[in-house]
Order: structure tokens, then sequence, then C-alpha cells
């Protein structure tokens, strides 16, 4: 739970500015690898009028911006107590009008959860719901588009383990996400 949220955020300066209500998204990062297929394959199906977005894996799509330092020190002693989590590319996801890479990771999953305890009261209606992890890489589209890419597609993307490596925080403005913050997984304990 929030307890006083800051009413004034400080720059490097120090200079005081009105506190940043603009929500919060989290998402898991991908290895660096992965994170460059999966970019290159969303640059080349997603609508490009629409994207301008990396490749991610949403954990939460609107914690609210007043929180920011709770979801920082939240974030942080993540990071600190858990290594890299164990995952697995799963092959291809239909979306309706989409199509994404779907992902297996039970132990983001646990820290999701804990996540979402922790912010209980505070969480959407979407956030409320444990995500299916995924990659994003069509949208918006014809379900006949989503569904030609997905037949392509179909046994391109093999199934294969890797380790999400952290944590990464945004701004969510509207248009592209500003970064406000990485969470490096370091600890001993898996999730």
């Amino acid at each position: 739970m929030v307890r006083n949220p800051p009413q004034a955020r400080r720059d490097v300066s120090g200079q005081a500015h009105p506190r940043d209500d603009a929500p919060l998204i989290l998402t898991a990062q991908l290895p660096e690898h992965l994170h460059a297929r999966f970019t290159a394959l969303r640059t080349a199906h997603f609508p490009p009028e629409r994207n301008y977005l990396e490749a991610h894996v949403t954990l939460f799509h609107a914690l609210p911006g007043m929180c920011e330092d709770e979801v920082v020190s939240a974030c942080k002693a993540a990071a600190s107590e858990f290594a890299p989590v164990a995952a697995e590319v799963a092959g291809i996801m239909p979306l309706g009008g989409g199509t994404a890479i779907r992902l297996r990771s039970e132990g983001m999953l646990r820290l999701r959860d804990e996540l979402a305890d922790r912010f209980r009261g505070l969480l959407t209606g979407q956030d409320q719901h444990r995500p299916r992890l995924h990659v994003t890489i069509q949208n918006k589209v014809l379900a006949r588009e989503a569904k030609a890419l997905q037949e392509e597609l179909e046994g391109t993307i093999p199934d294969q383990p890797f380790t999400f490596r952290g944590l990464e925080l945004f701004r969510y403005r509207g248009g592209p996400w500003e970064p406000v913050r990485q969470f490096t997984f370091r600890g001993r304990a898996t999730a």
C-alpha cells in the first residue's frame, strides 16, 4: 500500500516539480538476443503508423504515477532478491486482430503476483488479472491478416528456454513510453 505519496519531485538540480500522475508501465526485460529478434519481427509486421515501441513483455499496464517512489522501491527490492528468472519461448499466440510470441514463466508470474499484492487497491481492472506473458508483434489488423501472419510464422519460432534479466519501468503519456528506470536481477534466489 502506498503511504504519503510525494507531492513534488526534484530533478537533478534539486528543482521541485509537481507530482507526475502519468501512469507507469512495468515490463520484464528480455535477453538481448530475443529482444532484438522480436523487435525485428515487430518492425516487420506491426502497422508502422502505430509502431513506436520495441519488443516488450508488459507486467502492469497502468500503475498510478503518484506511486513512482514506492514502485521503484518494490522493484529494487525484487531485483536485489531474485536471480534472473527462468522462462521459455512457447510459439505463436493469436490475439484476434494481432499476433504475439507466447512466453511461459511461472517464476515471473509469481514475482508479478507479489508486486500485485503490494499494490492491491491501486490496480486497474486490467492489471488486477494475471497476464498471459507475451510479446506483441502485430496488433490492430484485420483478423485475416493476423491469421496469415500466424500461418507464415508457424514453425519459425522454436520453443526455447531463456531468462528474464530484470524489470523496466516506463511512464506513459499517450505516445512512446518514457524510460524511468531499469532493475537488473542480481540476487541468489529464483522466483
